[in-house]
């Protein structure tokens, strides 16, 4: 009998970022079956999914799109009781939906920055490219985006955090949910590989099922089993 190769699945929602099928492409480089859907779902397709994570994409480059109406999280994201992790427009949007507050811009933060890690979280625990005079983890990464969190959740706190960027990651370690500012999925990112194997892997406790070697098993088992099967 073969594995169930889809067994652990990550629904990634699509927010309209140019780097959204970056997002696939790496849960999938990680063994991880996923799919991408865009964020208008209902609660009746998530739960069908039963996803054992969600990531909430980044969203379009122009500023301002998330104050004037711009597309929100289903509620039931934050309610299937599994982790979310958001990402630039979506953590923008998870921390409006839960209580937050986000700001316009008239200066786009596009390019590199350095994150100073302030918490120990689970997402990056461990995790650093070099560290301040006074020993705090530093990350190296890449901003695109207008729009900040300028208040988080009450029940969130702040993980990390950059000199014109206050809440560049932020957290709620007990309901798993994650944000955070910038993008893990492009290179520029040095950690971000490391981060999305934190999400997927011990936080969503998905396991290597979807592997080259194990998608030509599954596709070759039901005929195996009918020629078995054969009186």
């Amino acid at each position: 009998m073969t594995e169930n190769i889809h067994k652990h699945r990550i629904l990634i929602l699509d927010f309209g970022s140019q780097y959204t099928q970056l997002v696939a492409r790496r849960v999938r480089e990680l063994g991880v079956y996923c799919e991408l859907w865009a964020w208008d779902v209902t609660e009746a397709q998530i739960r069908d999914f039963n996803p054992s994570g969600i990531i909430l994409s980044g969203g379009p480059e122009t500023s301002g799109i998330i104050l004037s109406g711009g597309p929100r999280a289903p509620q039931y994201v934050f309610e299937a009781g599994v982790p979310v992790f958001g990402v630039c427009y979506g953590m923008q949007t998870m921390a409006m939906q839960l209580g937050g507050h986000v700001e316009g811009s008239n200066e786009r933060e596009f390019g590199y920055a350095q994150v100073e890690v302030l918490t120990d979280s689970a997402l990056v625990r461990g995790i650093e490219d070099s560290l301040t005079a006074d020993g705090k983890p530093l990350l190296d990464v890449w901003m695109s985006h207008g729009d900040k969190v300028t208040a988080i959740p009450s029940d969130f706190v702040t993980v990390a955090s950059t000199e014109s960027c206050p809440f560049a990651i932020m957290a709620n370690e007990e309901k798993r949910f994650y944000g955070v500012q910038f993008h893990p999925e492009v290179t520029h990112t040095r950690q971000g590989m490391r981060m999305l194997e934190r999400f997927v892997r011990d936080i969503c406790q998905c396991e290597a099922l979807w592997t080259p070697a194990k998608i030509i098993d599954d596709a070759v088992a039901p005929p195996a089993k009918i020629i078995d099967d054969a009186p």
